[in-house]
């Protein structure tokens, strides 16, 4: 039994989903949002997010963080600014001593989807899905979400494969 965190990481919004991987089920655990825009400076937000971050990996104890690989955006700054947002998580999780996976988005898009170019409500409606949720989720949450699924699709499959004891 693996319990794994997701996070779709954002200076504004950073989703986090946490699911309970047993041999091929999958079991939702939570989901949410870590909410930033009512935060001045990023400065301050990165440490919302830290200390965000560190408080889900405290309460839910995942074996792993599984985080979107940073895109090219057409706007500079806000690709730096998601790069900050990133890496405010990746050491929250490294500070715990969990190993970090990433997957680049439309891979993600691709293993919940079938597509590599689908939208977010596309992904939002397969996690639910997926997870038989009765619920709507919030799109940061629900990418999040999908990408624990990726992870735990790919790492079941290296470990089948053999590339990974």
């Amino acid at each position: 039994m693996t319990i794994i965190l997701g996070i779709d990481p954002g200076s504004r919004i950073t989703g986090y989903g946490i699911l309970r991987q047993s041999e091929n089920k999958l079991n939702y655990i939570d989901s949410g949002c870590i909410i930033c825009t009512k935060v001045n400076g990023l400065p301050n937000r990165l440490k919302l997010i830290y200390s965000g971050i560190s408080q889900i990996i405290t309460q839910f104890h995942p074996d792993c963080l599984a985080i979107e690989k940073i895109f090219v955006a057409k706007n500079s700054d806000s690709a730096l600014k998601l790069g900050q947002a990133r890496g405010a998580a990746i050491v929250a999780a490294m500070n715990m001593d969990l190993s970090v996976f990433e997957y680049a988005a439309c891979q993600i898009k691709q293993m919940v989807t079938g597509t590599g170019s689908a939208k977010k409500c596309q992904v939002q409606y397969m996690v639910r899905t997926l997870l038989k949720l009765p619920i709507n989720l919030q799109e940061d949450a629900a990418d999040a979400l999908a990408i624990t699924i990726t992870h735990c699709h790919m790492h079941h499959n290296m470990v089948h494969m053999g590339a990974i004891n």
